[in-house]
């Protein structure tokens, strides 16, 4: 059922990138992703790609692809994602690690989340935080 609670996403935030295969190896390796399916075109173009942090999902593909999805997202510009996480610090870490730049470090936020901020290559923001939006308490 759309928009159950059962704790199956029901929002999946989709990227395009000018080189996905590379996207897919920073959102793995160096921010903690796990790929859970990549499926290429003939000419290696990623066609579909899904990863996976705790219960929410990213889909992501090539850019210059065909299709409607495609001719919508053109021109599009760079994104922000929330991803909410518990260990902001190992996290950050492992990113700085990699090489990812930093926008902020890890950082205590007035409403109680401990966030850190950065930037993919393609110019995408993905904040990981401990801030859960619609959880109690």
């Amino acid at each position: 059922m759309a928009g159950s609670t059962t704790g199956v996403p029901s929002v999946f935030p989709t990227l395009l990138y000018d080189d996905a295969k590379a996207a897919i190896k920073t959102l793995t390796e160096a921010l903690g992703f796990t790929e859970e399916a990549v499926y290429e075109g003939e000419d290696g173009t990623v066609m579909h790609a899904e990863l996976s942090c705790g219960n929410g999902r990213v889909m992501l593909g090539s850019k210059g692809r065909e299709g409607r999805f495609a001719e919508a997202m053109r021109g599009s510009g760079p994104v922000g994602v929330y991803v909410v996480v518990d260990d902001i610090d190992a996290r950050h870490a492992r990113a700085v690690e990699h090489g990812v730049e930093i926008l902020m470090p890890p950082t205590d936020q007035d409403y109680g989340s401990r966030d850190y901020m950065a930037r993919d290559a393609e110019g995408n923001v993905w904040t990981f935080g401990t801030y859960s939006p619609g959880a109690s308490g």
